[in-house]
């Protein structure tokens, strides 16, 4: 009985001793160490991202992201098809992805300039916040000026596109009596939303990534900070 006695003392001993190291966790590193380690984590997961997207096919041959016609338009989707028109509905659909896939080029700089700009603070509240925290930081931060940036090369697009202008005309009268979405009442800008919501679900996957496996994002520091959110 004594022998057990002490296994079990010694057993709870050690329990008390391994708490207080995990509890520690993220708390052990430093603010350099954080900030350091989630801005080289931050700066690599948006770039992948970026580099997946912004290629012939990103957003197109990627169902996850592909942008579809507005709801608006598929409403009369199948009778244009059923005239022999589906050609001009696919010609739109290839037309919104592929300048989707030209304007989220020009988000890498936005997105670097976002990760150079964070404080120790956003750094912190990112590390010790949900698995899509810093998808959340990006979102909110570079939005606005992402949105400026795409809907131009956007715009530019889909002007080639002689239905496009039609959608418009369509979607306008339809907004006003309720028939369809507001937001949706402008191709340029349904476009410019979709590819921002394919950008930031991209990041999210990155960052998915980066906190199940920091070891495999190849760096020290990365590995140091995420791996020290596990403990």
């Amino acid at each position: 009985m004594n022998v057990l006695l002490k296994l079990c003392a010694a057993a709870v001993i050690t329990l008390l001793l391994a708490f207080p190291a995990q509890a520690a966790g993220l708390a052990d590193i430093s603010n350099k160490d954080a900030t350091t380690g989630l801005k080289e984590a931050l700066t690599k997961g948006s770039q992948a991202a970026v580099a997946a997207l912004g290629k012939p096919d990103g957003f197109l041959r990627n169902e996850r992201v592909k942008i579809p016609l507005p709801e608006g338009l598929r409403q009369v989707e199948g009778m244009m098809r059923g005239l022999g028109m589906g050609k001009y509905a696919d010609e739109l659909v290839t037309t919104m992805n592929r300048a989707a896939e030209a304007a989220v080029v020009e988000a890498k700089p936005l997105l670097v300039n976002a990760v150079k700009n964070m404080s120790v603070q956003d750094a912190k509240g990112i590390l010790g916040g949900g698995q899509d925290a810093a998808t959340q930081y990006f979102r909110r931060t570079t939005s606005a000026p992402l949105t400026d940036k795409f809907l131009p090369i956007v715009t530019k697009a889909t002007q080639k596109v002689r239905l496009a202008d039609k959608y418009n005309e369509f979607a306008g009268k339809g907004a006003r009596f309720g028939l369809v979405d507001a937001k949706d009442a402008d191709l340029n800008r349904y476009v410019t939303r979709k590819a921002l919501d394919g950008l930031f679900l991209m990041i999210a996957e990155e960052e998915k990534k980066i906190r199940q496996d920091p070891v495999g994002a190849a760096s020290s520091i990365i590995s140091k900070v995420f791996g020290a959110i596990g403990k």
